[in-house]
């Protein structure tokens, strides 16, 4: 039954305050562009939901592919392609599996921040400010790198969250789904927050590629994930606009969704006109742009 006074209090305004994007160019040749992004969060993918998790070790081996096999294998893949992209990972993913987060900054990919457990940050939970500290300290003591770019766990925000990450200096987040093109976020209070890096609802792998006893659902057929993601680049370039993937190492790192990803991204290098790259750079662009028109 729907609770009238909660119905009441919600607010009669935008959830983002923020104008759309401004339609700032790309850099020469490039007249689009794609973010390339991975989210590891290895077993914290799996905890976060229920800690109980931390017990039931072939759930909890779901998480361990992305140490074991599946980063290791995407970083060959990017390499082969002479690709860069940025990997949000866990505080927590940094503690567990250091080799790993090693062999991804010293392959040259950026580093972002996904939290330290993965944690959703809903509205007024104490654990929001906490989560973000130990991420930064995780990354920072095992990779000495700060990151300025951060990805939300289970992609939600709230409005002390995008408060707090502007206050330890994050640059650019990558979680909204509003627009296709970078902007500014509007704080509550009017003052400006973060660059945006909008994130495309239709490149999260996890939704087309996982299966498992506790998230059960199909998995697609390459064909129609293929089919689906270059008609969203295709048209995407008609637009100018951008694209921003969100890969997960236990998913796209597994034999049938690389297959998919190596053919979806050989495709991604042949068009010419995008620029593939990631969030730092896109963020150092909207910068560029911002400053020369204040």
């Amino acid at each position: 039954m729907l609770d009238s006074k909660a119905l009441a209090g919600i607010p009669l305004t935008p959830a983002n305050t923020a104008p759309p994007a401004p339609n700032y160019p790309w850099p020469k040749p490039y007249t689009s562009a794609m973010f390339l992004s991975f989210d590891i969060d290895a077993e914290s993918a799996w905890t976060s939901k229920d800690p109980a998790h931390a017990a039931r070790l072939v759930t909890m081996s779901f998480g361990g592919y992305e140490a074991r096999v599946g980063t290791p294998k995407l970083l060959e893949l990017l390499a082969e392609l002479d690709l860069k992209a940025t990997f949000f990972i866990t505080g927590w993913s940094v503690d567990a599996h250091p080799a790993m987060a090693e062999a991804v900054l010293k392959a040259g990919h950026e580093i972002g921040h996904h939290g330290y457990h993965h944690l959703l940050p809903d509205p007024g939970d104490p654990f929001i400010i906490e989560e973000i500290e130990r991420g930064f300290e995780a990354i920072q003591r095992r990779l000495g790198v700060r990151p300025i770019g951060y990805r939300a766990p289970f992609g939600e925000f709230c409005e002390e969250l995008r408060v707090a990450l502007v206050r330890q200096g994050i640059v650019y987040t990558s979680s909204f789904r509003d627009d296709v093109r970078p902007y500014r976020h509007r704080l509550a209070d009017g003052k400006p927050g973060t660059i945006e890096i909008p994130v495309t609802a239709s490149y999260d792998d996890w939704m087309h590629g996982l299966s498992a006893r506790f998230s059960p659902r199909s998995i697609f057929p390459k064909e129609h994930v293929l089919s689906m993601w270059k008609d969203e680049l295709d048209e995407v370039r008609e637009w100018g606009a951008m694209v921003t993937t969100v890969l997960h190492p236990q998913v796209s790192g597994r034999p049938m969704r690389f297959r998919l990803l190596r053919e979806f991204l050989t495709y991604a290098k042949s068009c010419q006109d995008v620029w593939i790259t990631t969030g730092a750079e896109i963020a150092a662009n909207y910068q560029r742009h911002e400053a020369a028109t204040a």
